[in-house]
């Protein structure tokens, strides 16, 4: 329900920028914007508890319970984690890969191939015969849908679903991405996403080893902007240096 709801959303903010000729960014902060009043409407209020309800993650810590017993804890490179924690994570890596699998998969498809030549060069697509119009909706569509796929796994791991949780999320999935671009050196399609995926975990593990150090969490904001800047910059840099050492070593 959650990925129909915001692969809505998503085709929405995509007629907005195809059909009326709306500024794409506009056009997200339109639907954003009236998103909000509805999740409110949703809801019935700004913060709903959800401890009382059964998760995805409730039948988890019973499955936990059942095949290791209550209270059981594994010692995984010096830290003893506890096993409920431990299934939790063994069932969002399985999340996590099945999602990765079904996007490589789809991507290899004659449509999916037609939706990343439409961002690569969409001129060229459209000359092909290709409605480019109908790509640019469905891949807005399918990442938005996903998106809140994640969101609604947050909201029942963390126990509560809160209207201005996805705050500030766009730059820490830019982050991600970014991050994800730099730790990979070939584009092929599979390496691209897994790239997204570790640069997802590497931003949230340099985010717990500054609040380890003792960062103020009033300064999240911050450390993330310097982060994200970090990595926007980084990759122009050391490009620049190549180059500069090719041409030096071309003259030599």
């Amino acid at each position: 329900i959650a990925f129909l709801g915001g692969m809505a959303a998503g085709c929405t903010t995509g007629i907005l920028h195809t059909r009326f000729k709306i500024n794409s960014l506009l056009a997200g902060i339109l639907v954003m914007t009236a998103l909000y009043s509805i999740n409110l409407h949703v809801m019935g209020k700004s913060n709903v508890p959800l401890l009382s309800e059964t998760t995805v993650f409730t039948w988890m810590e019973n499955f936990s319970h059942r095949l290791s017993g209550q209270g059981t804890a594994y010692r995984i490179l010096g830290w003893m984690v506890p096993g409920t924690d431990l299934w939790i994570l063994i069932f969002c890596l399985m999340i996590v890969v099945l999602v990765c699998g079904l996007l490589y998969w789809f991507f290899r498809t004659n449509l999916g191939t037609a939706m990343r030549a439409t961002g690569d060069n969409d001129q060229m697509i459209r000359a092909l015969g290709v409605n480019t119009r109908v790509m640019i909706i469905l891949g807005i569509g399918i990442s938005n849908g996903f998106i809140a796929l994640a969101g609604s796994m947050l909201a029942q791991y963390q126990g509560f679903a809160d209207v201005q949780m996805g705050i500030g999320m766009m730059v820490w999935g830019l982050a991600s991405v970014i991050i994800g671009e730099a730790l990979i050196s070939e584009k092929s399609l599979g390496l691209v996403i897994a790239g997204a995926v570790m640069g997802s975990i590497l931003f949230r593990l340099l985010v717990a080893i500054a609040l380890r150090w003792g960062m103020n969490p009033n300064d999240l904001k911050l450390i993330t902007a310097v982060f994200v800047l970090i990595a926007l910059i980084l990759p122009g840099m050391l490009n620049k240096s190549k180059k500069r050492s090719l041409i030096r070593h071309s003259h030599a």
